[in-house]
């Protein structure tokens, strides 16, 4: 070992495409709004590449090295997309499984028509007879705060 080796910067890992990380993040709209946060929390874990995480989240996170604190600002565009009109829809309350209890300004989870999966909807407004939701992700059409402290890349 010669004395140049011994001024070299450690090596420092930084998050890539297939990572298993351990972080702490939070996203919320630009008013303050928390929609998610583990900072008070235990951290998650996620693998990127697997859909834990949005893919423009994810973006965020390529490069970043353990140990730092970063907040991005995301656009609609770049976070959850823009509000879409037609993704908001009123539903008669006799179509909807009478097991479901509906409860303005909660998220009601439904099956596919086709039963491969499940989706959920935001409860907007409830009256005797129907049900207004919106299928959009609760932050589309809002400006994301994106903050995020990866703790470890493993």
């Amino acid at each position: 070992m010669t004395a140049a080796d011994d001024d070299r910067e450690p090596l420092v890992d930084r998050v890539g495409p297939d990572s298993y990380l351990t972080l702490h993040y939070s996203l919320s709209a630009l008013d303050g709004s928390e929609y998610v946060s583990t900072f008070e929390l235990s951290p998650a874990t996620l693998l990127m590449g697997s859909g834990q995480l949005a893919e423009t989240l994810e973006r965020c996170l390529l490069g970043l090295p353990a140990g730092e604190r970063h907040v991005f600002e995301l656009a609609p565009a770049e976070a959850f997309g823009e509000h879409n009109p037609r993704l908001v829809e009123r539903i008669a309350r006799s179509a909807l499984p009478p097991e479901v209890e509906l409860k303005e300004n909660s998220l009601i989870e439904f099956a596919s028509p086709d039963g491969s999966g499940r989706f959920a909807g935001f409860l907007r407004e409830l009256t005797e007879t129907s049900a207004l939701f919106d299928f959009n992700h609760p932050l589309a059409g809002r400006t994301v705060r994106f903050e995020v402290e990866v703790i470890a890349i493993l």
